[in-house]
């Protein structure tokens, strides 16, 4: 996939052969489309033309289908490891949550109360954040991963969980450390103000599949994060909005059943304390890690088939994928 030369930028070099004296030009970013209607090549998940929205969402759901093994196998595994973890991480201050909300007024003072707070507190907000360091692992490598398989879906190519990872393997630092620099430059936005936030989160969507597939550096993959949603912002929110509502249905509509299966085993209680019982947190936990499985592959095979249309659309990308997928007079 990344071997082929369907994927690299308009700025780096084609590899092509140079062109003789009277040879028409090649097809390519600099060049003229070909004459005439050209029928609709289909080599891999998705027409090799500009998408349409259901386009990229059947292609991301088709991609997850023909690749299970890989997708969800991989997801499967990553959701439970982090969630379990998390689990596991947060389990210690378990009892001191539930003894800071059983508090009785009456018999501590505020000091006291106070003390116990402040540490229950300073506890969770440990877990919780080493939790989320994990989960940030996880999704790093699940998004990369699923960027080189998504990669060959689109050609039509096979490919094992060996070449899979041997692609991926040397993107995996520098993609960590994108996701960390885009996810400061958005928090700032967001806490700056909500707007922005949203501004640059929308921006900076294609870092991954730029940065996994051109096999570029970490900034040259903001700026051509940046190039591919120029003029098409709008376009981009809008399906990365689907996308989080269609995550989050699915999430809710998985959860649902480990939720109130939690409450049943508390009796439904209104005790506040309930809620943080252990077997209502396993149940949580199960239902997080099923959803993850399928959420989580979905957003990141429609983050990736995005920035494909985006490239058809404003760098004639068809053209070469049609190339390196065996078509164009190959």
């Amino acid at each position: 996939m990344s071997e082929t030369p369907g994927w690299s930028s308009p700025d780096q070099p084609q590899n092509q052969p140079p062109q003789q004296p009277g040879q028409q030009p090649q097809y390519g970013y600099n060049a003229p489309p070909p004459p005439g209607g050209q029928p609709t090549i289909k080599p891999g998940v998705i027409p090799l033309r500009p998408l349409a929205v259901g386009e990229i969402v059947d292609g991301a759901i088709t991609t997850m289908r023909r690749y299970p093994k890989l997708i969800i196998g991989a997801a499967a595994v990553v959701a439970a490891v982090t969630q379990i973890l998390g689990l596991l991480v947060q389990l210690p201050f378990l009892d001191d949550l539930t003894a800071v909300v059983a508090l009785d007024p009456n018999t501590v003072t505020q000091e006291q109360a106070i003390d116990q707070l402040t540490g229950a507190i300073t506890g969770f907000l440990t877990g919780t954040l080493l939790s989320v360091f994990l989960l940030l692992l996880g999704t790093v490598f699940l998004s990369g991963f699923i960027t080189v398989i998504v990669g060959h879906a689109v050609l039509g190519k096979p490919v094992t969980f060996a070449q899979a990872w041997e692609e991926f393997k040397p993107r995996l630092l520098p993609l960590l450390g994108a996701t960390l620099l885009s996810g400061l430059v958005i928090s700032v936005g967001l806490i700056l103000c909500i707007v922005p936030g949203v501004w640059l989160w929308v921006l900076f969507a294609l870092v991954t599949p730029a940065l996994v597939l051109e096999r570029c550096g970490v900034t040259t993959a903001f700026g051509r994060s940046k190039k591919l949603v120029d003029g098409a912002w709008w376009r981009t929110f809008g399906i990365l909005l689907l996308t989080v509502v269609i995550g989050w249905v699915i999430s809710w509509i998985i959860s649902l059943p480990f939720g109130l299966l939690g409450a049943a085993t508390t009796g439904f209680s209104a005790d506040p304390t309930a809620t943080l019982s252990v077997g209502s947190l396993i149940l949580s936990t199960i239902g997080a890690i099923i959803a993850s499985t399928i959420t989580l592959p979905f957003s990141s095979a429609v983050t990736v088939l995005l920035y494909v249309d985006r490239r058809m659309r404003s760098e004639g990308m068809d053209i070469e994928l049609q190339r390196a997928a065996g078509h164009g007079g190959l």
